[in-house]
């Protein structure tokens, strides 16, 4: 039996991992021991997902960044008790360098994509858990007001930019995305 309640279960990875996949494709994610399960994204969600790895991509090509997107499924975990799949992940070449190529634990930059079902537990639940596990920067992509904010857990900066306006980063300082194609 698969239960989210801590009172009833926690889980180590080896046993989340041996957890069946769930009949109505949610994703699960282990936090502490904690299981936490999330709808299935729909479709806003994978238009803008799309529409951020392309754009974002083509703008660390055109910096000269060296580093990779890496899409869903691509997970993060630490310990023996969490694991978290972000929408999108940016890994510096350095940062890379310095994990093992089966276990990564840290990224530059996650994206997590806000539907109205699990906003809470992207703005609240994995925003903290980032910052512990050392994620340099976050970014919430939300379809519902066509904004992104940028948090950035390493100055402490968080800025929200709307459609219009152009996202920078801290961790990427020469990046200079306008926000209303991703939304298209």
């Amino acid at each position: 039996m698969i239960t989210t309640s801590p009172f009833v279960k926690t889980y180590t990875l080896e046993e989340f991992w041996e957890l069946p996949e769930p009949s109505d494709h949610s994703k699960l994610e282990l936090i502490k021991g904690v299981l936490y399960m999330t709808p299935p994204p729909d479709y806003s969600h994978n238009r803008a997902g799309a529409n951020i790895n392309e754009v974002l991509r083509d703008e660390i090509k055109r910096c000269g960044y060296r580093g990779k997107i890496y899409i869903p499924r691509t997970a993060l975990w630490i310990n023996n008790d969490t694991y978290l799949e972000p929408d999108l992940i940016y890994m510096s070449a350095e940062l890379e360098e310095q994990m093992p190529k089966s276990h990564w634990s840290r990224a530059d930059i996650v994206v997590e994509i806000i539907s109205p079902s699990n906003a809470n537990y992207d703005r609240k639940t994995k925003s903290d858990t980032y910052r512990a596990m050392g994620i340099r920067e976050m970014w919430l992509v939300d379809n519902e007001t066509k904004e992104i904010e940028v948090r950035s857990f390493e100055t402490g900066r968080d800025v929200v930019y709307k459609s219009g306006e152009r996202l920078h980063s801290d961790v990427l300082p020469q990046i200079d995305i306008p926000v209303s194609p991703l939304f298209e």
